[in-house]
């Protein structure tokens, strides 16, 4: 499988709040499909963390934490795989949602 143009951007888009924000720089100049997608599903998982943050106090704040978490690992690793394959209903929702990323 070859590496898609932007595959470098998608994942510096999963390292973190700024590193979300370096790709978002990054892909202004030069846009690439992949990273464009990438940085719109890691965007969705910052405000699913910001919820989890939000709901700290209350049990089910713990919940959404590590789904939030294990969601960013998962999409994380199809970053690294050359994949778009996102959070089932979730990722579409971004790609729609996010359109000011593109």
């Amino acid at each position: 499988m070859s590496t898609p143009p932007g595959k470098n951007k998608a994942i510096i888009a999963y390292i973190t709040f700024i590193g979300m924000l370096i790709a978002i720089s990054m892909n202004r100049d030069e846009k690439h499909e992949f990273a464009t997608w990438h940085i719109k599903n890691m965007f969705g998982l910052v405000i699913l963390l910001f919820v989890a943050v939000a709901l700290q106090n209350y049990p089910i704040g713990v919940y959404v934490y590590w789904l939030s978490v294990a969601l960013w690992l998962f999409c994380f690793i199809m970053a690294l795989t050359n994949r778009k394959i996102g959070i089932p209903w979730l990722s579409e929702k971004f790609q729609s949602w996010f359109t000011f990323l593109d």
